[in-house]
């Protein structure tokens, strides 16, 4: 049986946690998304993966184009909506 080592699972979940406390505006989005994340209170990634497309889409000047800016910008860091992940196998 193959075991990941304890060392590197303690380094996977402390770079998880790095990259869910990162803050919007170090995500490489274009300013204009940032502001509208920042201006309705998602600050971090964690407060993004929270928030649901619908809410997002809600927000004043944040259509299609901007969700899938945001979720390219996730993908990059690990994170993946779940219909990608099967639509990629």
């Amino acid at each position: 049986m193959t075991r990941i080592p304890l060392i590197q699972a303690e380094e996977d979940a402390r770079l998880r946690s790095e990259r869910l406390n990162l803050s919007i505006a170090e995500m490489g989005l274009s300013v204009r998304t940032t502001n509208c994340l920042e201006e309705t209170g998602i600050l971090t990634v964690r407060d993004l993966l929270h928030a649901t497309p619908r809410r997002l889409l809600s927000i004043s000047n944040f259509g299609e184009k901007t969700l899938d800016e945001v979720y390219a910008a996730l993908e990059k860091l690990g994170f993946y909506r779940p219909s990608r992940q099967t639509a990629n196998v």
